[in-house]
């Protein structure tokens, strides 16, 4: 393999390693300024009441789920009420962010 053929491998492998980074520091970041810390917990497995979930590790496609439910109204039992208000904060594009970063907690 020649040397530009190795540079331009490891640049590409550097570009997606930053953009899957990226990812889920969005996510991370978007948890934080969303307010779901507020009721979550800051490392979204530390509650702030024992009625609301640990959200760390969840599934993605779940929470994602429950998240597009909850903003819908389809979702409206439990405290969904309580996470109405700040699912208007969110759009789905963030929603699969912020799930895609849950769920790569442990």
């Amino acid at each position: 393999m020649n040397l530009k053929k190795t540079v331009l491998i490891a640049s590409s492998m550097a570009i997606l390693s930053a953009m899957a980074t990226t990812a889920s520091a969005d996510g991370a970041s978007l948890y934080q300024a969303k307010t779901c810390w507020a009721c979550h917990g800051k490392d979204a497995q530390t509650p702030i009441l024992p009625i609301y979930p640990k959200l760390a590790g969840q599934n993605k496609e779940y929470a994602l789920a429950q998240m597009k439910d909850i903003k819908s109204g389809v979702r409206s039992n439990g405290q969904a009420a309580a996470m109405q208000g700040v699912m208007g904060l969110v759009n789905e594009a963030e929603m699969a962010e912020i799930a895609e970063w849950l769920s790569s907690l442990k």
